[in-house]
């Protein structure tokens, strides 16, 4: 890849990341003011399929140009994977904290601050912020972001890197995260992603049980890569030759 071609890979990286995590958080945001706090189920889907809908979207739309990424755990598994060189990788890594922040950011102002009309409600940076629930600790919250990634890295690696997987462009992928912030939202609040921590943990200035969602999501994206790498990959390349 030449350095031009470089840099659009990297540019598209963050803005999908941007736009991604800007529709993601501004729909928790905008549940939390607009939706009775109550209905603590409706509010979940709601965010878990904007998340899901706006990834299947950047992926679909950037996918062509980057790889469509958009997530630090997901570059790990494909570097494992051997599909990505190291300096592309962090470059890719970089780009999305990028992106991160600045959508992190321009939710924050737009929504913080944001009383509702009762006076019952007023919106915080920091609810943007992935945090674990009562009962569930560091090392809980570290597999349970393990294992949800590990569908999302199933869903990009079986269709976007296996050669012998339905090509349905960001379909499956944003599916699988939307289907992970159901299962792990109310625990950990499914974040499948370090930047999807990262951007509003810098917003918000806060760093709590930041190794649930660094180490679970690499560690998950690590988990199936190899088996991807090691069993699955040799057979697909096998089969196409």
């Amino acid at each position: 890849m030449n350095q031009v071609y470089r840099g659009n890979a990297y540019l598209a990286e963050a803005v999908g990341t941007f736009i991604f995590f800007f529709i993601g958080i501004g729909a928790g945001y905008a549940v939390t003011a607009f939706i009775d706090p109550g209905a603590a189920a409706g509010s979940q889907m709601i965010v878990a399929f904007a998340h899901g809908l706006a990834l299947l979207v950047v992926v679909s739309a950037f996918g062509a140009v980057s790889g469509g990424h958009f997530n630090p755990a997901v570059t790990f598994g494909i570097w494992i994977t051997g599909k990505i060189d190291p300096v592309r990788a962090v470059g890719y890594v970089a780009s999305q904290l990028i992106g991160a922040i600045a959508a992190a950011a321009l939710a924050a102002y737009i929504f913080s601050g944001l009383v509702l009309s009762e006076g019952a409600v007023t919106i915080e940076t920091s609810m943007a912020v992935p945090a674990l629930h009562d009962g569930i600790d560091l090392l809980k919250g570290i597999i349970i972001e393990a294992v949800v990634t590990m569908g999302l890295l199933a869903a990009v690696l079986g269709t976007a890197v296996d050669g012998r997987g339905p090509k349905i462009g960001g379909i499956a992928i944003g599916l699988s995260v939307a289907a992970g912030i159901l299962v792990a939202g109310g625990l950990t609040g499914g974040a499948l992603n370090p930047a999807r921590w990262f951007g509003p943990a810098v917003v918000a200035m806060d760093w709590t049980n930041a190794l649930v969602w660094i180490v679970g999501p690499l560690l998950g994206a690590g988990i199936v890569a190899a088996i991807y790498r090691t069993l699955f990959l040799p057979e697909a390349d096998a089969a196409a030759s």
